[in-house]
């Protein structure tokens, strides 16, 4: 007899901690765009406007392990409804950076708003996690992140059809090439553009945070005497398979970030606009709620360890394929890689906490959402390459191919060391 994945006593509290998923996933995909638009509105480098990514990812870092550390001493309801609120301030902060026009304004805001991330998912994991009997943790974490591509498709439809295609900057031949006052008449009418979907999400989380604040919520904090950080740490290290999959996650958030993020300019290498751009990337997202839905069926029957190794080799191929085709048939393959992705980040997340009480799980989910930083601090590395031969995407040639395309080396050289985690795991059976 197969056990309940989710009982019915605590449908209504999953169903709460399973909207966050989708939450922090509109503030992704939202985001990803992003780069591409500050590129084009402020005339920013491909290195520069990855800062983006760098502020959004490096909040994560950041905030992980305080969150941890609160939430360890205080209840799950309390860090999700603090995360909450840094969340809303975050996004309510592009207001003001609209009205100064300053970069670095937009950056405190999702550097803000990622503290609030950062909150959600140290508590939204572990907490999913324990919803339930343990052999069937991963499953159910699944089943939670299963929603995370609707906030993923949400948030980039908002970005292509209330963002990308209203963004004069985007749709003028040669933009650097207009006089000052026009250039700075739009890009005035560009930023607050981008302000305004941030400006509504706020407002969004608000209501969000008024409806979880009235619920009644089950775990409490715990009573039970706490080990000494130190011994946590000490024990969390010497877990090879928590050690690794710390490791594996940050590779896995480098190659996700790098594979969305830069679709924008491998499309504009071969002649594709943003906004049609942004089209490839709502089918990635579809595969990769797709892959999502397959993957947690699957695991009902196939060893975690075994899938994810399988999935991690078939990224591998489609990154190769992404690197060595040129045109539309490249394009194609990296679209391809989110179908594998999809299985990657709930199942390395279950994988690394699987053998961890509750009380480390809550000092384990930090050091796995603070790898999220992979997706900081890779992107940058893959804007450099772009950028090598000057600010467009197809000004070098590296292995015969333009360096946008050899760029895509990195997600695939991230793609081999989840595959050898995967056959570790595999192997334990």
């Amino acid at each position: 007899m197969k056990k309940t994945i989710v009982s019915k006593s605590i449908l209504l509290p999953f169903i709460l901690i399973t909207s966050l998923f989708a939450l922090w996933g509109f503030a992704n995909a939202v985001t990803d765009p992003m780069v591409q638009a500050f590129k084009k509105v402020l005339e920013l480098s491909n290195s520069q406007a990855a800062w983006v990514q760098m502020a959004f990812y490096g909040g994560y870092f950041c905030m992980a392990l305080p969150a941890a550390l609160f939430v360890r001493k205080y209840s799950y309801k309390v860090g999700v409804l603090i995360g909450l609120v840094l969340y809303a301030l975050g996004a309510l902060l592009f207001y003001p950076a609209a009205i100064t026009e300053q970069f670095w304004f937009f950056c405190l805001g999702l550097y803000i708003l990622t503290f609030g991330l950062a909150f959600l998912e140290t508590t939204a994991n572990p907490y999913i996690l324990a919803m339930g009997d343990k052999s069937t943790a991963t499953q159910r974490l699944n089943l939670a992140q299963a929603f995370n591509p609707l906030g993923l498709i949400l948030g980039l439809l908002v970005a292509q059809q209330f963002v990308l295609k209203n963004l004069q900057s985007d749709n003028i031949e040669d933009f650097t090439t207009l006089d000052t006052a026009k250039k700075v008449m739009i890009r005035t009418a560009d930023l607050m553009v981008i302000r305004d979907p941030y400006v509504i999400l706020g407002l969004i989380v608000i209501a969000v945070f008024v409806l979880i604040a009235v619920a009644k919520m089950p775990q409490a904090k715990d009573d039970d005497e706490m080990a000494p950080l130190s011994e946590t740490f000490s024990r969390l290290f010497q877990n090879s398979n928590y050690r690794n999959g710390v490791l594996a996650q940050v590779f896995y958030v480098g190659a996700q970030i790098m594979c969305w993020t830069y679709i924008y300019q491998y499309a504009e290498a071969i002649g594709v606009s943003s906004e049609e751009a942004a089209n490839y990337q709502f089918i990635s997202f579809i595969l990769f709620l797709v892959g999502r839905a397959i993957g947690t069926y699957l695991l009902r029957f196939v060893n975690s360890g075994k899938l994810l190794l399988q999935f991690a080799v078939l990224a591998g191929v489609f990154s190769f394929a992404t690197v060595f085709i040129k045109g539309v048939f490249g394009l194609y393959a990296l679209v391809g890689i989110s179908f594998f992705m999809s299985l990657m980040f709930p199942t390395i997340y279950g994988i690394a906490l699987e053998d961890l009480d509750e009380k480390e799980s809550k000092i384990g989910a930090a050091g796995l959402v603070m790898a999220i930083v992979g997706g900081a601090l890779m992107p940058k590395l893959q804007g450099m390459i772009i950028d090598m031969g000057g600010s467009d995407v197809d000004d070098l040639q590296i292995l015969g191919v333009a360096e946008v395309n050899f760029s895509f080396v990195l997600p695939l050289l991230c793609f081999l060391f989840i595959a050898y985690y995967g056959r570790v795991i595999s192997k334990q059976v």
